[in-house]
């Protein structure tokens, strides 16, 4: 299948709802360098923050309890963001724009499971693509006139499919344009079946021409598929020159299975024949759709355009660099939804920027795993059941 899209619309211009009210938002989502960092973008992300707090006061009367009620019982809390469990969003649609002004309806889970059930105006999205972009921008990896060849470890299209990561996934083709595009999730008519052999042929037949290759989307997916390269006895590739990996889904679901992503990157590098520069890890959610992409030495940094925190599991309370919580993300760019601060059901710590040792300055995120069970499934642990038994 050949795909043509248009080349890097998302650098574009794109204006906030009301412009009066949302000054500093716009300003700081203009920012054109993903990882600026100093006292002025702070005081302008406070004040972004503000008519974020704002506008959805105004707008949602969830929201104008929940402030209410955190300003006086939480004086400490960042920029004055009351706290929003991601899971919320899968048991409740809470909106701070008319129905009429969705511009896209995303949800987060696979086919089975609780969902969170997001929705985006155009300037929400179209913000948030445009943070990815000025990130890819800054990487070099926006190559409009070099096509390369895509295999997408994501949900192949079909009709209804509101996923996120097949979104996502879909949306980073844009970047570069597409010679040929192959999915690992074929579309079966009546769901999703993951295809190793289809993903092996197209390897194959991408190593024997001269573009390059992108591969998108969950690790383990490529995992099993190295492995079963292992397993059939087949030669190390050798993917062409200035071929890319961007991972995303994690291994929700299927840890048992789960290796370090240093092993897994060396095993890339092994067989396909691409460095480990050339291999990026990354972490987002639709409920916070901010993007959190892998620096040269593989850590997330925070851009200018959001805030992380670690939260303490048994208090909540904030916890200093270093120690181990629930993710608490912040952001004033979503003016759809009130998710400007959301607490996701992951443990991470959090790191002072020197301690990288890239050339980036703001602080970065590890994440060790999902905090506690729960029978709620993302995308990737929808992904990793049709995984179960071909291995």
């Amino acid at each position: 299948m050949t795909l043509t899209a248009p080349l890097n619309p998302h650098l574009a211009p794109v204006t906030v709802p009301d412009p009066d009210a949302l000054a500093h938002v716009q300003r700081l989502c203009d920012l054109t360098d993903p990882y600026t960092s100093g006292p002025a973008e702070e005081e302008l992300f406070a004040a972004a923050m503000a008519e974020s707090h704002a506008w959805h006061r105004e707008r949602s009367p969830f929201f104008r309890d929940l402030h209410t009620a955190t300003a006086s019982g939480d004086p400490a809390a960042p920029y004055g963001a009351p706290l929003v469990h991601a899971n919320f969003f899968k048991r409740h649609e809470v909106l701070s724009i008319p129905r009429e002004d969705v511009h896209l309806h995303l949800t987060s889970s696979g086919t089975t499971g609780q969902k969170s059930q997001m929705f985006f105006d155009e300037w929400t999205i179209r913000s948030a693509q445009r943070m990815v972009a000025r990130i890819f921008e800054r990487n070099g990896w926006i190559t409009p006139d070099q096509p390369v060849n895509y295999l997408l470890y994501s949900y192949e299209p079909a009709r209804d499919l509101k996923l996120g990561t097949s979104f996502t996934d879909n949306y980073l083709c844009d970047f570069a344009p597409a010679r040929r595009v192959e999915y690992a999730l074929r579309n079966t008519g009546g769901g999703h079946e993951f295809d190793p052999f289809g993903c092996i042929a197209a390897l194959r037949r991408f190593a024997e021409d001269d573009a390059p290759v992108r591969i998108l989307g969950f690790p383990a997916f490529l995992w099993f598929t190295l492995e079963r390269m292992r397993a059939m006895g087949l030669p190390p590739l050798r993917l062409p020159e200035d071929s890319l990996i961007i991972l995303g889904g994690g291994w929700k679901g299927h840890t048992d299975q789960q290796i370090g992503k240093h092993e897994l990157y060396a095993r890339v590098t092994e067989q396909l024949g691409i460095p480990s520069e050339r291999i990026r890890d990354t972490f987002g959610s639709v409920e916070h759709c901010i993007p959190y992409i892998e620096c040269s030495h593989h850590n997330l940094h925070a851009p200018v355009w959001s805030r992380v925190f670690i939260r303490s599991t048994r208090t909540l309370e904030p916890l200093p660099y270093g120690e181990k919580g629930y993710l608490h993300l912040v952001s004033p760019y979503i003016t759809s939804v009130p998710a400007q601060s959301v607490v996701m059901g992951d443990l991470a710590s959090l790191h002072p920027g020197e301690e990288c040792g890239c050339e980036l300055e703001t602080p970065w995120f590890t994440i060790h795993g999902r905090a506690g069970v729960s029978r709620n499934k993302s995308c990737a642990v929808a992904a990793a059941e049709l995984m179960k038994g071909m291995s």
